[in-house]
């Protein structure tokens, strides 16, 4: 498989992924990327994830719409928009393309929060095997963020992922529960969340599973598309899709 000129190769990217790797650019217009492999890894427990009272209400309210994979393209260009400090984005345009690229060959998703019919907060990465690699995510409401990231909880554990990566701690995420572990124990958790479920990607069959007459071509690729099938299907096992959400994070929250 090829990429097109300038694109990051989606088998490097995978395996960069694999192997506890990611990239990042200086800015919005470098052409560089830089692999990194910080010494502190910050992951959300998926069985930690904390669900205040007030998102749980938020939640319930169904206050935002909940879509995946309907704005990938979208998603991307608001988190690589300019930062709330004035910073430049680590998102460049060649990071950007080549995760589109990942999109398409189905090992990249999105989860949107829509209000009105506006996109206005939402989140992206990648998932492999029993792993979701949280890339970044933003919000233009309150709480649009944090929705979507409940939304994202809910759905890896009915698939039975077992680890999710958020790569750096910050205030926002460690108060939903993430921790901040060693890059070393990072890579001992990767590698037991890449076991093989027989002859096919693990993540890509629990989300194939959840498909059933799911739409798409996704049978063909090495990951499924179906991430925004499996939300569905969550959705319709319960009157509500945000009590199913809530249902499902206050089990052990």
């Amino acid at each position: 498989m090829h990429a097109p000129a300038g694109l990051i190769e989606p088998e490097l990217l995978m395996l960069a992924y694999r192997s506890g790797i990611f990239p990042m650019a200086d800015s919005r217009d470098d052409e560089e990327v830089f692999w990194v492999e910080p010494r502190r890894r910050a992951i959300l427990p998926l069985d930690g994830f904390h669900l205040s009272r007030s998102l749980a209400k938020v939640v319930r309210r169904e206050t935002f719409e909940v879509t995946c994979n309907r704005a990938f393209a979208e998603v991307m260009q608001a988190c690589a928009g300019p930062r709330s400090d004035g910073g430049d984005t680590w998102i460049s345009g060649r990071i950007e393309a080549s995760y589109r690229r990942l999109h398409e060959l189905g090992a990249a998703h999105s989860i949107e929060c829509w209000q009105g019919g506006e996109l206005v907060g939402g989140l992206y990465g990648v998932g492999f095997d029993r792993v979701f690699c949280g890339e970044s995510m933003f919000s233009r409401r309150t709480d649009a963020s944090k929705v979507a990231l409940a939304w994202l909880v809910a759905a890896l554990r009915r698939a039975g992922v077992e680890l999710l990566d958020c790569q750096f701690i910050t205030p926002h995420l460690a108060s939903m529960g993430a921790v901040e572990i060693t890059q070393g124990r990072y890579i001992k958790l990767l590698n037991a969340a890449q076991r093989v479920a027989g002859d096919g990607d693990a993540f890509g069959a629990a989300l194939g599973a959840a498909t059933g007459d799911g739409e798409g071509d996704g049978a063909a690729l090495s990951l499924p598309e179906g991430f925004g099938a499996l939300l569905a299907d969550a959705a319709a096992s319960s009157s509500s899709p945000g009590n199913f959400i809530a249902q499902s994070l206050t089990q052990t929250s």
